[in-house]
């Protein structure tokens, strides 16, 4: 089964206004041992990120170089780049993104997630 498409919608779903302003669908995705390591260096787990999230600034993100690994029958491994988006304009990628998404059941979620701020230039 082809899941790249499927991932990168979650993902683009976890990147978009709407579901970071929504608790509930934030904790529908992210796993109860859910842990991120940030691109600003912080470390946060789900409680942290569904209490948290909802009272960030947004910032318009896009995805590229989208790739997913089967680690496992019910784990992939999903690596990208993320671009910060200003007056509709992609910038340079600023990030690299890497996520654990685990199956249960029918239902996608993830347990981890990285990232990793690339140098302006």
């Amino acid at each position: 089964m082809e899941l790249s498409p499927t991932l990168l919608k979650l993902e683009q779903r976890l990147l978009s206004q709407a579901t970071r302003c929504d608790a509930e669908e934030i904790s529908r995705l992210l796993a109860d041992d859910f842990i991120e390591f940030g691109a600003s260096g912080g470390i946060w787990t789900k409680s942290e990120v569904v209490e948290q999230l909802p009272h960030e600034a947004f910032t318009q993100r896009t995805i590229s170089e989208f790739i997913a690994k089967h680690l496992s029958e019910h784990t992939v491994l999903v690596t990208y780049r993320c671009h910060a988006t200003a007056n509709g304009q992609r910038c340079s990628a600023n990030s690299l993104r890497s996520s654990i998404w685990r199956r249960q059941g029918e239902q996608w979620q993830m347990v981890f997630h990285q990232g990793t701020l690339l140098p302006q230039l």
